[in-house]
C-alpha cells in the first residue's frame, strides 16, 4: 500500500480556495491513504473563540467532511485531514477520517497547544484506532506527539500507521518521530503546513518538512521546508505488527503495566 502527505501553505479564512487546491495536489497523488495538515481548510492563526466558531463545521454534516468524501470517492483514496470541529457550543480542534465509501470517524485533539486553549475545547473522546482494511490506522494531532502516551495508546490498540496532522511551529517534531515510531514500532504520517501566517500581533512561521517514519525510526520521507508538494511511499504494514527486538525483547510483551501506576496516579504494582 501506498501511503503519503499533502504539504501547502493554507489561506487563512478562505475554506473554499483551499479545498479547491487539496482537491488539486489530492488528483495528482497515486497513494491509498493522505494525510493533510491540521486545519487545513481554515488556516491556524484565530484571534477571538467568535472568529474560530463562524469557521467551525459539524462532523460529518459540514462542507470540508462532505468535500473530502468527494475528493476520496473520486480517487480511490482515504484521506486524514484536520478542521476545526462545532458540536453544540463546543469547537473542537478536529481531524476526519474520509474512505471511497465515505466518513469513517473522527479524532477530537486532546492536548491543546498554547493559544488553542483559548479558541479550543480540548478533546472529550478516548484514542481510537480504524480498520479500513488495508491496514489499522490511528490518528493524533500535532502537539498529541509531545506525549508518548498518545501513540502508545494507538500502538496498544493496535495500529499501523498514525496519520499525524500538523501545524507545527517548534523544531523538535520531526526528529522526535523517530523515537515514536521506534518505541511503538508504527509507521508514521506526520503532514504538516509551510509558510508564515500574521494576523493582528501573532505571526507564525511553520516549518514544513512533512515526513514519513518508519517502524525502525528511520526517516522514509520527507519535504522541504517551505515547499509545497505531495510525497508518498510504498510500505508493508505487517512490518508494524512484529513487535520483536531480538529473540528474548518483545516491545509490548515485556511491558510491566503493574508497574506504571503513577503514569495514571495510582501507585499499584503487579
Amino acid at each position: 500500500m501506498k501511503i503519503g502527505f499533502v504539504q501547502f501553505e493554507p489561506l487563512f479564512g478562505d475554506v473554499d480556495g483551499n479545498l479547491e487546491r487539496v482537491g488539486e495536489l489530492i488528483r495528482k497523488s497515486d497513494a491509498d491513504i493522505l494525510v493533510l495538515p491540521e486545519l487545513f481548510n481554515t488556516g491556524y492563526v484565530f484571534r477571538s473563540r467568535e472568529e474560530v466558531d463562524s469557521l467551525a463545521e459539524q462532523v460529518p454534516e459540514g462542507k470540508t467532511t462532505r468535500v473530502l468524501c468527494d475528493m476520496a470517492r473520486d480517487k480511490g483514496v482515504f484521506i486524514v485531514g484536520g478542521l476545526a470541529e462545532k458540536d453544540g457550543q463546543q469547537i473542537f480542534n478536529g481531524s476526519v477520517l474520509v474512505s471511497p465509501e465515505g466518513y469513517v470517524g473522527r479524532y477530537r485533539k486532546i492536548h491543546l497547544f498554547f493559544e488553542e486553549k483559548l479558541w479550543f475545547d480540548p478533546g472529550d473522546e478516548e484514542f481510537r484506532v480504524y480498520d479500513i482494511g488495508i491496514c489499522t490506522v490511528g490518528i493524533m494531532v500535532c502537539f498529541d506527539w509531545f506525549f508518548p502516551e498518545s501513540m502508545r495508546v494507538l500502538a496498544l490498540k493496535g495500529a499501523d500507521l498514525i496519520c499525524h496532522p500538523a501545524n507545527l511551529v517548534l523544531p523538535f517534531c520531526q526528529e522526535s518521530m523517530k523515537t515514536r515510531c521506534l518505541e511503538n514500532h508504527v509507521f508514521a504520517v506526520t503532514a504538516n503546513r509551510i509558510g508564515t501566517e500574521a494576523r493582528g500581533d501573532q505571526s507564525l512561521r511553520f516549518t514544513g518538512m512533512s515526513q514519513i517514519t518508519g517502524p525502525d525510526g528511520s526517516i522514509l520521507s520527507r519535504g522541504g521546508d517551505d515547499s509545497e508538494e505531495v510525497q508518498t511511499m510504498e510500505i508493508d504494514p505487517a512490518a508494524a505488527r512484529d513487535k520483536s527486538i531480538n529473540d528474548y525483547n518483545n516491545l509490548f510483551a515485556d511491558r510491566r503495566p503493574g508497574f506504571y501506576g503513577d503514569l495514571a496516579g495510582k501507585k499499584t504494582k503487579g
